[in-house]
């Protein structure tokens, strides 16, 4: 969608380059030709000032640019799951997708591409608000309003209009129950009429003869047809039958009005009566009757929601059912007794109006595929409007069905003299037939002298007239109910002479008999009565005479009849009997018939007093009565005669002028006629008046009756108010009668007017324009002025506002002249009422009508006025703002005119503006003036999304700012005048102005971004700019502005506009030169642009840009400076610091990854600490502590805590404001916060089972508490909680975290990452794998490094990310009070993860060849030593590594740690049996059982064969001490598992006894051979070696992990996927010896677990004592050595026998199976599973290896736990196998 120029083309590519786009750069290149759309267009202007207009329609460009931002919008939409708004959207979207290809394809007729772009612009701007974009404002063509060209109070006034039609258009769509466009009603509701649009596309029905089809609008609630017929005559052959209106049958319903929008139901109904022979299934045509009109079916459809506008779619074609009327012989030959509830749904006899009901009443119809296909389509507006809005729809040839009655308003000039009879039913005597007749009636016109009238009966639209009508024939029915209507149109002058004439007729089937058939009786109607008022409308009962056929065509002998059976009861006949009467030569039949009309005419009216006045002249003597009379008529009847009834008021006037007998009664009647076009249900004929007066008024010297009357009533007000009133109010009419009569009324009008103030205010503004016509503009002015002046004060406020609204509004004021004097008035008016707060609205309506008039170019020269409107209404139009309250509803009009005003203010106004104020009244004015701007900028009284309005306003507010600069720097600058605060309020209002979210451009779209800076430019840099200047101009005053104006100063500077920042960043420069002149440091300033800083970059400004500016621009002014080269450069290097840190924090503040954001928060911290900014410090702490909180680290948020605690005093000093910045603090002096700081850390230490810390902050209190607050009471509770502390410490079991060191390398890492190691503390029972799978879901694109050695410079410099990470194994810091002291275990083993910030990472290194005989005489350790700067826990669960140590062990050394830590675990398993009775035995069995008979892996007989022989000696003989030392080792062994043996043969069950004897026997023979080769030891006895402690009561077993572990060997350098080291990795290949060592360990292990037969697998032959076996206690007691191992069991042995069945769950197998949840906390926490004597532990037979998906075997066999079978898990990827 970029618009780009073309600078050359080739074959298949073209050479581009980009047009200016805002804030990017102009680029340049080629693209293949396919990818280039020509357009044309024309490009005005170059470079930045470019612009591209494509010709294309502005609508098309609108849509265009709507749809690639709404596109952008609705990835976002599918991206962030939003499926509703998506699809919203999405529709939408191919909604504008299809209507832009319709206005593109050019075809549309004009009404339809104005109708579709209203379509366009509705779907755009709610499209716009429903995604909470920018609110387009359009003029009443729909295309966007320039505000360039626009008032602002038009602006404003179009802003309010769209956003109120909006937000009703979301109502709408939001409201279930709404059930009517509101939009297209809205439409309709502009126009009195309207019709609807049928096409009639075919008649699918078999007839089989001739037919007509009548289609008419019907109301079936009120049983009655509402519009004439229109009437297609359709052939047997399935055509029309007029062949030219093929393709072509069209009619308008006209006439429709609001009325029928509020009608229940509407339905459109076809009637279809076929002309041909009696009956269908007679097939001998030469013999019947033909030409008879005969019922067929009827069609119906319910257009109610077409007509109230739920339904538009003219294209869409409707099927119209039909309901064909039976033709069943029984039916046909019977005397039906019709009724409503009949279960069939139409007979063939039933009446057309009948089974029109039962179709509408009916659920359906069983119409077998025969029926109609219309489309239908409202148009608004009379049959004219329609005509010239819709031509291709409506034009000369298409049907126009009129409605039944008049429409809603009738303009002069639509005559109309429709009479509509129907015929409604009659009752006919079958005489002397054997059945009853089939009657047909022949209606006729004659003429008084028997003369028929020719073609004035109208069957229907589309025929033409005809002579006479003939009903349709129902068979055989005695009571036939015709209900078809004729429209008769009789010209004027002959319906007085005219009547209606109705003969009836049998009519026979069969032709020879039809044609004897004569007229047997006769009905008529004259259609004026004898008092010269047409015929009422209404049903007429009428007389049937009968006589001789010719008798019957002899109209003299029938019209001295009576005609109907109300005229021949008024004339004394009886109306009933059983007899004929006989009048003259005609009888009166028994027969009936009866007949309805309607007359529809303009000409002719059933109101004998409306005829009278009609026709005053025929009878003066009556014209008073007349006169008077007509105030009781109908106003509906008077509207519909308007044009006479005015002709004939007024010529009753004109001809009576030299009396005055009935002027009075003649203004009466006028007025009376005014107020009825007043009244709202006639106001449609507004137009109506105004067209007569203008075209038709004649009456030349009605003005002096008139102006007499009137005058009469307001001299006589007193009596006369109720005439007076309603004078007044048609006074409008009543002066545009005046003025058209051409009469000069000015010795008259306005004194009479103040007799009658309140009314003559309302009323007099309506006449203004037709008075100025025959008055003096100024003087009418002068009058007007007066006229407003005498009304008293305080009275009739809204009443005067009004008048003068309606002046404004009037041709009055668009006079230059007329403004002169009329201005003065409504200023000081507006003025006085706006100071006393009275009429808000109604001045603000009348001010923003003076500003919209002074706008507009065609009025004259306005800058005196504007500036009339500054001097007196600025200030208080400015004060009025600054007092009235957001949610007040006036408060954006006010702004409004206030913008107005600015907006036409010149530079002339400006300087006057200044002049004419002294200086005090200056210095308060612009005072008040920035006050209310920046109050405005910062709480903008405009919706958001009025970004036009609200530019607007902004361009506005930058050009007063600019001004009253100039202002500030001309009067307030010099030492004598400077004022202090009006600068302060100038350079806070400019910063708020320049920092504004809607001048914020990158914030914005591209396309937004550069229509605001084609139209507006960057107003930040202009406004910029000027600050700068400005602060340059300050000279010596700028110290006052230091610290105070360095926020504002940096708010600026941050705002990322590259040219602003180069201009003002070296403002900072200046206030450190500043302050260092009068200081000789700037102190304040480092100290306040710190404080800011952290505030602003948190809020989201500043960047790396910025950073890089900052440094370079400061650096070069300091660098220049002789005194501030050493300091500035120190300070900007502090301040770039502080912003990488705060930066690398606010890019993860919103991070899901909170470890990152603690990270950053430290980062920050210390920062603040390290240049003692102790507020700052504190704030960030309790950042980093509500994170530590969020994600249950309770110790890390109890240290955190703890830093702010030890910056406070047990002391009553009193806190400072920083100290207690997080609420819910309750304390006034340190001691008392750190109270409350003490008691919440301590809470934290407990629920992180820290009790040793807590214990020494509860020591601290309790001190206080004693000694210094003498607070027993909070004492008490102190030492409670300490001894519960204290017991928790060794009765409840703490799980212990494992350490991992984590490497972060690449340059893809966040700067606070990269590059470096970290330890972490793992959480509770976290294995590797798992710390693993966290750390690279924080970071998905990183890998996962397969070595555990340091990585090379490449990868460090990598763009990429690689994570190293392996388990270590904390060095613990024995605090010095345990040393060399008999501690418990549980004791000491809290500072075997806790307080520690050194880590050992261990990897086997082979030195030498392989030896498979001696593998462990060659077998090196490399020990990494690790050491964070601070311990951990501490405020974050890691820290960064400090410091790095590597050194190498020995194999002999190692043997030597080895053996130490066996001993030591021998000794604690003992010390803690000796101290606890009652603990469980099997931990103690499976490590004495591993020592004793250590089975395959030869014990330490491996040492020996490897250390033990002449030829080491001699290799190492600086050895030799360590060698004895070894030997000293295994020595003290035997002790230490006699003691173990012992205690084990006391505590052992029966059923481990033989268990318990094989082990004896084993460790008889190894004490034998140690003791023999090594000699001798004993242990101290055992009471010496209890101690006095009491026994533990641990509440839950673990294994002893404060020793270090059994061997200190890692295997963590073999890859993740645990395939061995190939040549060349960087890490040695691990021996298949150590391998093997390590499997036959815990296959032992396992087959001792298994309770296999140990029978057979004795002490090896040599009788040598099996050396110690590293031993896995707990996951921390396999140190380094078990990390990651692949071990393979063997085969299982045969089970053993039934009584030597023992179990034990060893660590790895319960941790892997709590993880997994299938083991209960309960059954692990030991780290052990003890079972029954009697529970037995039974392998399954012949069980094969388990192979996870992953292809590992697992490592352990499955048993059967009493019939239970618990799960096998991969110990690779942790699934369940």
């Amino acid at each position: 969608g970029d618009t780009v120029h073309i600078l050359e083309t080739h074959e298949v590519f073209i050479s581009v380059k980009q047009c200016y786009v805002f804030l990017t750069f102009l680029l340049q290149g080629i693209f293949p030709a396919c990818y280039i759309h020509l357009k044309d267009a024309t490009v005005e202007g170059s470079g930045q000032k470019e612009t591209v207009i494509p010709t294309e329609l502005p609508l098309v460009q609108e849509v265009t640019t709507t749809l690639r931002e709404w596109a952008t919008i609705w990835r976002d939409l599918y991206v962030g799951d939003k499926r509703e708004m998506f699809n919203c959207v999405r529709d939408m979207i191919y909604d504008l997708i299809e209507w832009r290809s319709q206005i593109l394809s050019g075809t549309l007729p004009q009404d339809e591409l104005t109708e579709l772009k209203q379509k366009v612009t509705s779907k755009i701007d709610y499209g716009n608000k429903y995604l909470d974009l920018d609110l387009v404002v359009r003029d009443k063509d729909g295309n966007i309003l320039d505000p360039e060209l626009t008032s602002t109070v038009s602006l404003f006034r179009e802003h309010e209009a769209a956003s109120k039609q909006i937000e009703d258009r979301i109502q709408e769509e939001k409201s279930q129950k709404q059930n009517i466009d509101l939009t297209r009603q809205a439409k309709f509701a502009s126009t009195p009429a309207f019709a609807l649009f049928v096409t009639l596309k075919n008649v699918v029905c078999k007839i089989g003869e001739d037919a007509e089809v009548l289609m008419s609008l019907y109301d079936p609630v009120e049983s009655k047809f509402i519009s004439e017929n229109y009437l297609v005559k359709w052939s047997s052959s399935g055509l029309v039958k007029d062949i030219d209106q093929l393709h072509n049958l069209r009619a308008v319903f006209t006439d429709l009005g609001s009325e029928d929008l509020k009608r229940e139901k509407i339905s459109f109904v076809c009637q279809i009566v076929r002309v041909g022979r009696m009956e269908l299934r007679d097939n001998n045509t030469k013999k019947l009757t033909s030409g008879l009109r005969r019922p067929f079916g009827v069609a119906v459809m319910d257009v109610t929601d077409i007509i109230t506008g739920k339904m538009d779619d003219e294209d869409k074609q409707h099927f119209i059912p039909f309901q064909p009327l039976a033709l069943d012989d029984a039916i046909r030959h019977k005397q039906l007794n019709i009724s409503r509830f009949s279960p069939r749904v139409a007979g063939e006899n039933d009446f057309l109006q009948t089974v029109i009901n039962k179709v509408i009443t009916a659920k359906e119809v069983n119409h077998k595929g025969q029926g109609l296909w219309v489309t239908l389509k409202l148009l608004p507006g009379d049959i004219h409007q329609i005509r010239k809005d819709f031509p291709h729809l409506v034009d000369r040839s298409t049907a126009v069905a009129r409605k039944m009655g008049f429409p809603e308003i009738i303009m002069p000039g639509d005559v109309r003299n429709d009479i509509y009879v129907t015929l409604v039913q009659g009752d006919f005597d079958k005489g002397s037939k054997t059945t009853p007749k089939n009657v047909e009636v022949t209606m006729s016109v004659y003429d008084e002298d028997g003369k028929k009238l020719e073609n004035v009966i109208f069957p229907g639209a589309g025929d033409e007239g005809i002579n006479e009508y003939k009903s349709v024939v129902y068979y055989q029915v005695k009571q036939p109910r015709w209900f078809e209507t004729i429209k008769v149109a009789i010209p004027i002058e002959d319906v007085n002479r005219s009547h209606l004439r109705f003969t009836f007729r049998h009519r026979s089937s069969q032709d020879s008999k039809d044609k004897s058939e004569k007229i047997f009786a006769l009905s008529f109607v004259k259609l004026m009565r004898y008092d010269g008022t047409t015929l009422r409308d209404g049903e007429h009962d009428l007389i049937v005479y009968k006589a001789e056929a010719k008798k019957l065509e002899d109209s003299n002998v029938y019209l001295t009849l009576p005609s109907t059976k109300l005229e021949l009861e008024e004339k004394g006949y009886a109306t009933t009997g059983k007899n004929s009467q006989n009048l003259g030569t005609c009888t009166i039949s028994k027969d009936s018939f009866q007949i309805a009309t309607l007359v529809c005419s303009t000409k002719l009216t059933q109101n004998v007093d409306l005829l009278g006045l009609l026709k005053w002249r025929s009878n003066t003597s009556l014209l008073q009565q007349n006169l008077c009379q007509l105030m009781k008529v109908d106003g509906g009847e008077v509207v519909k005669f308007l044009q006479d009834t005015l002709d004939a008021l007024f010529n009753i006037m004109m001809e009576n002028s030299d009396s005055d007998t009935f002027d009075t009664l003649v203004f009466d009647a006028l007025v009376f006629i005014i107020g009825l076009i007043a009244d709202r249900k006639f106001q449609h004929f507004n137009p109506v008046l105004e067209t007569y007066i203008r075209k038709h008024f004649s009456a030349t010297l009605a003005y002096t009756k008139l102006t007499k009357v009137l005058k009469n009533y307001v001299e006589n007000a007193e009596k006369l108010t109720e005439q007076l009133l309603m004078a007044m109010k048609a006074l409008e009419y009543i002066f545009k009668f005046i003025v058209r009569s051409r009469v000069l009324f000015n010795q008259l009008i306005f004194p009479l007017l103040h007799l009658l103030k309140g009314a003559a205010l309302k009323y007099i503004p309506t006449i203004v324009n037709d008075v100025k016509l025959v008055f003096d503009p100024k003087e009418l002015s002068k009058l007007f002025t007066e006229f407003i002046l005498k009304v008293p004060q305080g009275r009739l406020v809204k009443q005067k506002l009004d008048c003068l609204i309606d002046i404004v509004h009037s041709d009055l004021f668009t006079h230059h002249d007329c403004r002169e004097i009329l201005l003065p008035l409504m200023t000081e008016q507006l003025k006085s009422h706006l100071e006393k707060q009275e009429e808000p609205k109604a001045c603000c309506q009348l001010l923003s009508d003076i500003m919209e008039v002074l706008y507009r170019k065609d009025v004259g020269p306005t800058q005196w006025h504007v500036q009339v409107i500054m001097e007196k209404l600025l200030r208080t139009i400015n004060r009025t703002v600054i007092s009235m309250g957001r949610d007040s509803p006036h408060i954006g009009s006010f702004v409004a005119c206030m913008t107005a005003i600015l907006r036409q203010m010149d530079d002339y106004h400006y300087s006057h503006l200044i002049n004419t104020f002294g200086k005090i009244r200056s210095d308060d004015f612009l005072m008040e003036t920035f006050i209310m701007f920046k109050n405005l900028i910062g709480k903008n009284v405009y919706p958001s999304d009025w970004i036009i309005m609200n530019m607007m306003q902004n361009k506005v507010f930058l050009r007063a700012i600019s001004q009253y600069a100039d202002v500030l720097s001309k009067k307030f600058l010099d030492q004598a005048n400077f004022e202090l605060q009006l600068w302060n309020n100038y350079f806070h209002l400019a910063v708020a102005f320049l920092t504004q979210e809607s001048l914020q451009l990158e914030n914005f779209s591209s396309d937004k971004r550069t229509k605001i800076f084609h139209k507006y430019q960057d107003m930040r840099r202009q406004i910029g700019f000027e600050i700068r200047d400005m602060w340059y101009n300050l000279g010596p005053h700028k110290i006052k502005f230091i610290p105070e104006m360095v926020g504002p100063v940096l708010e600026m500077t941050l705002v990322p506009e590259i040219e602003l920042r180069k201009a003002t960043i070296p403002i900072f420069f200046d206030m450190m030169q500043c302050e260092f002149h009068f200081t000789c440091g700037f102190q304040r300033f480092e100290n306040e642009i710190i404080t800011k800083l952290d505030h602003e970059v948190e809020g989201g400004r500043g960047d790396e840009q910025y950073k890089v500016l900052f440094q370079k621009i400061l650096l070069e002014h300091c660098r220049k400076h002789k005194y501030l080269s050493r300091t500035g450069e120190i300070f900007v290097s502090l301040v770039v610091r502080l912003l990488e840190r705060l930066l690398d924090y606010r890019t993860i503040m919103h991070d899901e990854n909170k470890e990152n954001r603690m990270s950053c928060t430290v980062n920050v911290l210390n920062f603040y600490k390290e240049i003692d900014r102790e507020e700052m410090y504190i704030r960030y702490l309790y950042k980093l502590c509500d994170l530590h909180r969020e994600c249950d680290n309770y110790t890390e948020a109890a240290y955190t805590l703890l830093l702010h605690a030890k910056l406070l005093k047990w002391s009553d000093e009193q806190c400072a404001a920083h100290l207690t910045q997080r609420e819910g603090y309750q304390a006034t002096t340190q001691g008392q916060l750190k109270d409350q700081l003490y008691q919440e850390i301590i809470n934290y230490f407990d629920k992180g089972k820290m009790w040793e810390e807590a214990i020494v902050l509860s020591k601290e209190l309790a001190e206080q508490y004693e000694n210094e607050m003498f607070d027993f009471e909070q004492l008490s509770a102190s030492l409670r909680k300490q001894a519960q502390f204290y017991e928790n410490i060794v009765k409840v079991i703490r799980p212990k975290p494992d350490y991992f060191a984590v490497g972060y390398y690449g340059m893809g890492f966040p700067s606070f990452l990269r590059n470096k190691m970290f330890m972490y503390r793992g959480k509770e029972y976290e294995r590797r794998e798992d710390f693993e799978a966290r750390l690279l879901t924080q970071f998905p694109n990183a890998e996962k490094m397969k070595t555990t050695t340091p990585p090379s410079e490449d990868t460090k410099n990598s763009f990429g990310q690689y994570i190293q990470c392996f388990k270590v194994k904390p060095i613990l810091n024995l605090p010095a009070k345990f040393q060399n002291k008999p501690v418990s275990e549980q004791i000491v083993s809290f500072y075997t993860v806790n307080e520690v910030h050194k880590f050992q990472y261990s990897r086997p290194v082979r030195k030498g060849e392989k030896d498979p005989d001696n593998e462990f005489a060659n077998m090196w350790l490399e020990r990494t030593t690790y050491t964070t700067g601070y311990k951990l826990p501490g405020i974050l669960r890691w820290f960064e590594v400090k410091s790095v140590s590597t050194e190498e062990i020995s194999p002999l050394e190692n043997a030597l740690e080895t053996m130490q830590l066996a001993n030591e675990k021998i000794s604690s398993m003992v010390q803690r049996h000796l101290s606890d009775p009652n603990l469980p035995i099997n931990p103690l069995s499976m490590l004495l059982n591993g020592i004793v008979d250590p089975a395959v892996m030869g014990g330490f007989a491996n040492y020996e064969k490897a250390f033990f022989n002449d030829k080491y000696m001699q290799e190492h003989p600086e050895d030799h001490e360590k060698m004895e030392k070894l030997k000293d080792l295994i020595a003290w062994q035997i002790p230490h598992l006699a003691e173990g043996v012992r205690i084990h043969g006391e505590k052992v069950t029966e059923a481990l006894r033989p268990f318990h004897d094989r082990m004896e026997a084993c460790f008889k023979q190894l004490r034998e051979k140690v003791e023999k080769q090594y000699g001798v030891r004993s242990l101290p006895s055992g009471d010496e070696r209890r101690g006095p402690r009491p026994p533990s009561m641990v509440r839950s077993f673990t294994m002893p992990s404060s020793q270090r572990p059994l061997s200190v060997a890692s295997v963590t350098s073999i890859s993740s996927d645990n395939s061995p080291s190939r040549p060349g990795s960087d890490g040695p290949d691990l021996t298949e010896t150590l391998m093997n060592f390590v499997d036959e360990c815990l296959l032992m292990l396992a087959f001792f677990l298994s309770g296999l037969e140990l029978n057979g697998m004795g002490c090896n032959d040599k009788g040598e004592a099996p050396p110690p076996l590293p031993l896995k206690s707990s996951t921390g007691d396999y140190g380094n050595l078990l990390d990651n191992q692949d071990l393979t069991s063997p085969s299982t042995p045969p089970p053993p026998p039934p009584h030597q069945r023992v179990g034990v769950l060893i660590g790895a197998q319960r941790n892997s199976l709590m993880m997994h949840g299938t083991w209960t906390e309960t059954n692990v926490r030991s780290s052990h599973l003890t079972f029954s004597s009697t529970s037995t532990i039974t392998p399954l037979p012949s069980t094969p290896p388990f192979i996870c998906s992953c292809m590992s075997t697992c490592r352990f066999s499955q048993f059967n736990l009493g019939g239970v079978f618990p799960p096998v898990f991969c110990n690779m990827c942790h699934r369940r196998v």
